[in-house]
């Protein structure tokens, strides 16, 4: 028993983080390997028993793990979003999800064989796109920012609402009246509307004492992510009591709630939760594919191919298209959006859930929710995964493959940087939340963003528009600092450069940590002062590529500042001293470097004093 304990806390923690690992190294979706990994230990292998392991104790132990997550996810949905995001997004939320349910209720019900409660909650569960997979394929693949944001912004505000939504439809299915009976009006829709009003009350007033604690300091930080996990996780519990369900919505609200009220500082929290609930979706959805019953998998296998057929190629496309009618969507984004709709985490938590409290109410067919919901989302997943970028494509909706550079902090050498890289074809963003100082770059037809980085919206803005590499070049060490440390959990801290905040500011003890700011651009010397006098000196950059000696000597060649090595369509190599391992260039690469005008014959006493300082 114990060694059957151990070899199943291996394999679903161990497994479950190579899979994340294995995701983000070669740019697959997480979901698809943790649910290979879960059939294969579990149906295919027998070597994971996760209820049986457990017992009793795993049905809360997935209860509670759901309860984060759709807390979670209630974090995400911030209502002025919701205004921001325009008709199309409004009607894919508020249109699209109703109709999508009743279509996979019908669906369920006619091609699944599920009985009507069940059909009803299949039909609830589905309509949900996870953020979860929908955020890291438009990182991956660089689709226009209308399209983007139409995805980006459904896949983040149904999250919630179609959790919500399954679990007022578990609440009203698992008391198993009928809806045209005496019964049902005049006792279960009294309690049904009681238990929900309950919820939304145990959820939003928790938020505001939260609100008063953290603004008030009376909450030390090392204390605020554990409180809002374990308020959550107690929500969840007591909203259980009254009703069966209730606690998805209790512990939903509550995270919608949290975000809505505005408290500085979650910001931090939401990245530690992040964190936290990757480690979770790990678990949970290994632990739940495993626990598949291999019989019931063979015996169903047609009804559930059959009823996934409908839903991707009849449920969703229909309630797009009938939607969004009349809206400025082109035909175009209407196909688009109507076909890539992969469901998530959220589907399969609320499944697994759902599932053991269905087969309790007795409903025969409540073993076919779990198996059913899996297929969707297996399959929504590979096929909407693997046909996004050639259909985006071949509908004229994607940007340059090429490793997009934000350079943050328009002035006259950024915006003769961000020329040079322009006309050699880099796909690249010029940001500042100055209009005036974008308006030269504008004119040089630059791709621009008025934005600040450090607010909600300037992050939200960049997901749309995505970079894969950014550069601060402002005048302001200690902003171009807080702009990389802002933006290196989200693109990765080798990733975010800046220039030199000053030779003795590099100093890992005394001067500005190295959590602090992004990676040096070239050398400790290279600061703005250098490269604003250089250039009014008539420096400029100049694009070129390399054959074998200029790759060889990169870096090496007096009286010239080589920055960046790019590799068409693969990476781009910023140069910095603080590389433990420089990446050479090879023949073929473009080379961008800051040159001395032809007339200029020796090197500037400043250039040659600067470096000398920093060698």
């Amino acid at each position: 028993m114990a060694t059957a304990m151990l070899i199943g806390i291996l394999s679903t923690f161990g497994a479950g983080i190579a899979a994340q690992w294995v995701a983000w190294r070669f740019r697959l979706p997480a979901i698809v390997l943790l649910f290979t990994l879960g059939l294969i230990l579990g149906p295919g292998l027998n070597v994971l028993h996760p209820s049986t392991s457990l017992g009793w104790i795993f049905r809360p132990v997935v209860s509670l793990l759901v309860a984060i997550i759709v807390f979670e996810g209630g974090l995400l949905l911030d209502f002025r979003q919701l205004r921001e995001a325009g008709e199309g997004v409004t009607r894919l939320t508020m249109v699209t999800l109703p109709i999508c349910w009743v279509l996979g209720w019908l669906a369920a019900r006619y091609v699944g064989h599920m009985e009507w409660g069940v059909a009803a909650l299949f039909g609830a569960i589905i309509t949900v796109t996870g953020p979860t997979v929908v955020l890291p394929l438009l990182r991956h693949n660089k689709l226009q920012p209308r399209v983007a944001a139409y995805l980006r912004w459904e896949a983040i505000i149904n999250d919630p609402i179609g959790a919500i939504l399954a679990a007022v439809v578990l609440q009203v299915v698992g008391m198993h009246v009928p809806i045209n009976t005496g019964i049902f009006l005049s006792t279960t829709l009294p309690d049904l509307l009681a238990s929900t009003a309950e919820s939304l009350a145990a959820g939003i007033i928790p938020a505001y004492l939260v609100r008063y604690l953290f603004t008030r300091d009376l909450m030390p930080e090392s204390l605020k992510t554990p409180l809002l996990l374990s308020m959550a996780l107690s929500i969840f519990s007591l909203c259980n009591v009254s009703m069966e369900g209730a606690g998805l919505i209790g512990a939903t609200v509550f995270g919608m709630a949290v975000t809505n009220l505005h408290i500085p500082g979650l910001s931090e929290l939401r990245r530690i939760k992040e964190s936290l609930v990757v480690l979770m979706v790990s678990t949970l959805f290994i632990l739940l594919t495993a626990d598949l019953n291999r019989q019931v998998l063979e015996h169903l296998s047609f009804p559930i191919f059959f009823l996934t057929l409908v839903v991707m190629f009849v449920v969703r496309p229909l309630g797009v298209f009938i939607s969004t009618l009349g809206t400025s969507l082109t035909w175009q984004e209407r196909v688009f959006v109507g076909w890539i709709a992969p469901r998530g985490i959220i589907a399969a938590a609320v499944a697994g859930a759902a599932g053991y409290r269905l087969a309790d109410a007795g409903y025969r067919s409540a073993d076919l929710i779990m198996p059913a919901v899996f297929a969707v989302i297996a399959a929504t997943m590979i096929v909407h995964g693997f046909s996004l970028r050639p259909l985006a494509r071949r509908l004229h909706l994607t940007l340059s493959n090429e490793p997009t550079l934000a350079i943050v902090g328009s002035c006259p050498w950024s915006i003769a940087l961000g020329e040079c890289l322009h006309r050699e074809g880099v796909p690249l963003l010029l940001i500042d939340n100055r209009s005036s100082a974008l308006m030269p770059a504008a004119r040089r037809s630059l791709p621009i963003l008025r934005a600040e980085l450090l607010s909600q919206y300037g992050q939200e803005a960049l997901e749309e528009r995505p970079a894969d590499y950014l550069i601060a070049t402002t005048a302001d060490g200690i902003y171009n600092g807080m702009v990389c440390a802002h933006m290196a959990p989200h693109m990765g801290r080798q990733r975010v450069f800046q220039i030199s905040p000053g030779v003795a500011r590099l100093d890992f003890y005394h001067g500005l940590s190295r959590d602090a700011r992004g990676k040096v651009l070239g050398e400790p010397a290279w600061n703005y002062t250098l490269f604003d006098t250089l250039f009014d000196k008539g420096w400029r950059f100049v694009a070129s590529i390399a054959d074998e000696n200029a790759a060889q000597h990169f870096g090496s060649v007096p009286n010239r500042l080589d920055l960046l090595s790019i590799k068409r369509g693969v990476s781009i190599s910023i140069r910095s001293a603080e590389d433990e391992s420089p990446s050479m260039p090879s023949p073929g690469d473009l080379l961008v470097s800051m040159l001395p005008p032809p007339e200029a014959a020796h090197q500037p006493e400043g250039l040659t004093q600067l470096e000398g300082s920093a060698a």
